[in-house]
C-alpha cells in the first residue's frame, strides 16, 4: 500500500487523478508455507496481472523483486522508479536462546549459512510489522530483513546490522509500474517517474536471473550499480545448504549493456552454475 500511495503522490503533482484498489494477492494469504513450497511464479503479482488484464485497475505497482522476468502477454513494463536502499539487515533478538536465523528467503539463508556453517534456518512469513513481532517472542538469534521495506513504513529497529557482503536480490529496493501493453494514455503519464539509471540495472539484474532461470525463490544474488558511465556487477548462486557458492564480477562501460545480464549469467553457467542450478531443482521438486 505504501508503494502504491507513493506512486499516486507522484502522479497527483503531476496532475494525474487516481483511485487507489487494494487488492489481495496468494502471496500475502498464503502465510503457512515457504514461499519455495508455493511452487507458483508470480506468486505475490499474477492478482494484479488479472485485474490488469480484466480492465478492474489501469496500472499496478510491485515490488520490482517480486515480479517474474517474463510478463504475461499485454501486460508491460511502465515506469521502474528510483531504487532505494538494496540491502538486507540481521535485526538480533535480546532473548536468543539458540541460534537460529529466520528468513523466508532461500537466497538469504543460502548466502547466511555460507557465511554462518553453523547456524540453522526458520521460515519467516507474513508482513513486515508481523514478522518483527515473531521475532521479539521467539527465542531465535534474529531474523533477516529488506532494509528497504522497513524503512519505507517507518518501523526500523534502533538497532541492526547491513548486511553489506550479502548479494541482494536482483532488482532489490526497486519499485515498478505495470500496465496493458495498449494503454498508452497510462504509459505517457508514468513515463515522468522513470529512473533511467534504476532501470538499467535492474534490466541487467533481471536479465542475469532469467538467464540463469531462477525464478523469485531461487538462491540467486545479484546487484548491477551504475557510475556514471560504468556498469559495476556482481552475481553469485548458492547452493540450499549454503556449502557451495559460484559467483561473478564484472566491471563494463554502459555502451556495453544492452545484453550484459544474460552474458554474465552464461558466463557464471560455465563456471559451475549449471550444475549447481540442477542440484537445487531436484532438491526443491522433493521438498
Amino acid at each position: 500500500m505504501w508503494q502504491a500511495q507513493t506512486v499516486q503522490e507522484k502522479l497527483h503533482k503531476l496532475g494525474y487523478k487516481t483511485e487507489i484498489v487494494a487488492v489481495k494477492s496468494d502471496g500475502d494469504l498464503k502465510l503457512d508455507k515457504p514461499l519455495y513450497e508455493l511452487g507458483i511464479t508470480g506468486i505475490f503479482t499474477k492478482t494484479l496481472d488479472v485485474a490488469l488484464l480484466q480492465n478492474t485497475v489501469d496500472i499496478a505497482v510491485h515490488s520490482m523483486k517480486d515480479v517474474p522476468t517474463a510478463l504475461p502477454q499485454g501486460i508491460s513494463t511502465f515506469a521502474v522508479l528510483k531504487r532505494a536502499q538494496v540491502h538486507d539487515i540481521f535485526v538480533g533478538n535480546p532473548n536468543a536462546k539458540s541460534n537460529t536465523i529466520a528468513t523466508g528467503s532461500l537466497r538469504r539463508r543460502a548466502q547466511w549459512l555460507h557465511k554462518f556453517p553453523n547456524d540453522s534456518t526458520t521460515d519467516l512469513r507474513g508482513n513486515v510489522v508481523s514478522r518483527l513481532q515473531k521475532l521479539e517472542n521467539s527465542d531465535w538469534k534474529g531474523a533477516i530483513f529488506a532494509l528497504a521495506g522497513l524503512d519505507r513504513i517507518n518501523v526500523l529497529p534502533e538497532k541492526y546490522e547491513i548486511l553489506d557482503w550479502m548479494l541482494p536480490a536482483p532488482a532489490q529496493g526497486a519499485m515498478v509500474v505495470c500496465g496493458r501493453s495498449d494503454d498508452d494514455f497510462s504509459r505517457e503519464a508514468l513515463q515522468h517517474l522513470n529512473d533511467e539509471n534504476t532501470a538499467l540495472a535492474t534490466k541487467i539484474e533481471r536479465d542475469f536471473l532469467r538467464t540463469l532461470e531462477g525464478g523469485c525463490t531461487a538462491p540467486i544474488g545479484a546487484y548491477a550499480e551504475i557510475q556514471e558511465n560504468t556498469v559495476v556487477f556482481h552475481g553469485n548462486l548458492v547452493s540450499l545448504d549454503g556449502k557451495e557458492k559460484v559467483e561473478i564480477r564484472k566491471t563494463i562501460s554502459r555502451d556495453e549493456s544492452n545484453h550484459a545480464g544474460s552474458l554474465f549469467a552464461e558466463e557464471l553457467l560455465q563456471l559451475g552454475a549449471k550444475e549447481l542450478m540442477q542440484r537445487i531443482k531436484q532438491q526443491l521438486s522433493k521438498s
